[in-house]
């Protein structure tokens, strides 16, 4: 009796995913961004990839209305160079962390709320990272992954994780396709492998016409109501 009161026991396993506070704040950012009216676009890539550069370029030429949540490990110097061209950017300082949370970024949107300097589209610049960013959900309604041309073309499949992220990818520096015999082809190849069939821009710093492009693709998903639907 014992037996077989024992075979009709059932194991039952509770599992909690080890980020849930994050995905949980991520939550409460995304209906956060969608009562101010933010479309919020998290950047992510790995260090030198022309993030700021990207959004220098932006305000220079006056394409988009934005503030900036500025990431790196240390130092604020992203900030002040984004600062210098009018540009609302709130520096996160991580120190040995590799990434942005969310509690962070829902810290630096209360801080520009409460300086009246919130825009009409808000840049999350992730720490250079192409590993960890991949993991922290930030609510944004866009993941936009950069991959810059002296990167080479192959690392779509070396870091996979990053670009399923992606919501649209940028080959940044497309200037220097030639000179680092860069194959555009095969990025597209290796994001199909993955089953990603997004946007893809390429871009350079000394082309307003590919920045205006990727601003027109941005407004275009602001109006209409784009949320990324990735589960980190």
């Amino acid at each position: 009796m014992e037996m077989e009161s024992q075979k009709n026991i059932k194991n039952i396993e509770i599992g909690q995913r080890i980020l849930s506070k994050n995905d949980k704040i991520a939550e409460e950012l995304r209906k956060t961004y969608a009562k101010e009216n933010l479309f919020v676009i998290n950047l992510m890539s790995s260090p030198g990839s022309g993030k700021t550069t990207l959004l220098e370029n932006i305000a220079k030429h006056e394409l988009l209305d934005f503030s900036v949540v500025e990431g790196d490990l240390q130092t604020n110097r992203d900030a002040e160079r984004l600062s210098a061209f009018g540009i609302s950017a709130y520096q996160i300082t991580t120190g040995d962390a590799c990434h942005l949370e969310a509690a962070m970024v829902q810290d630096a949107l209360k801080k520009l709320h409460s300086q009246g300097k919130l825009k009409d589209f808000m840049f999350i610049e992730n720490v250079g990272n192409l590993v960890c960013p991949a993991s922290y959900d930030l609510g944004a309604n866009m993941n936009i992954v950069l991959l810059s041309t002296p990167e080479g073309d192959d690392k779509v499949l070396k870091y996979p994780t990053i670009f399923l992220c992606a919501d649209a990818v940028i080959i940044s520096k497309a200037d220097l396709i030639e000179v680092f015999d860069f194959e555009v082809s095969q990025v597209k190849e290796d994001l199909k492998k993955l089953k990603k069939e997004i946007p893809l821009f390429l871009i350079s710093s000394k082309d307003k016409e590919s920045q205006s492009k990727f601003c027109a693709f941005l407004q275009q998903n602001k109006e209409k109501n784009y949320v990324s639907s990735h589960t980190f």
